[in-house]
């Protein structure tokens, strides 16, 4: 399964980005309301700074009390993003995010974001692909 299957499966809400200068406190807000584990910071929606992720906030607030939450997201934000592009197949999307212990991956094309999978899509699309692949060889083996 390819990266632009995944982003066609899922709901089209759209990729969510904080501009850089937003605090921990306003993105945790996000994180919350929208029930996602990781924003993207942009400028304008499509060219990639960084990423936030829950992980990053509850990090930081452990390492510093309460008082991170006004600081700007650029202050924890990860800055080396590693990211796929549409024509990417699944299991080396995972494979990347495995070894690079992250859940969030932009998609790009050229230097434009379009689109955000996470681990969790990935491995869904991946379970029905080995799905499909299993009904497939039990119709081979009972001769259907």
């Amino acid at each position: 399964m390819l990266v632009h299957q995944i982003l066609k499966s899922k709901a089209d809400d759209g990729v969510v980005t904080v501009a850089p200068g937003w605090s921990l406190a306003a993105v945790a807000e996000v994180l919350s309301a929208r029930r996602i584990g990781a924003v993207i910071v942009s400028p304008d929606g499509k060219a990639v700074l960084g990423i936030l992720s829950e992980r990053d906030i509850v990090r930081e607030l452990g390492r510093r009390g309460a008082g991170c939450l006004s600081d700007p997201v650029e202050a924890i934000m990860t800055r080396a993003i590693v990211s796929c592009r549409r024509e990417d197949d699944a299991v080396t999307v995972m494979e990347k995010m495995s070894a690079g212990r992250f859940r969030h991956m932009p998609v790009m094309e050229g230097e434009e974001m379009v689109g955000l999978i996470s681990i969790g899509d990935v491995v869904k699309a991946r379970l029905s692909e080995l799905s499909m692949e299993r009904e497939a060889l039990t119709g081979m083996i009972m001769g259907n």
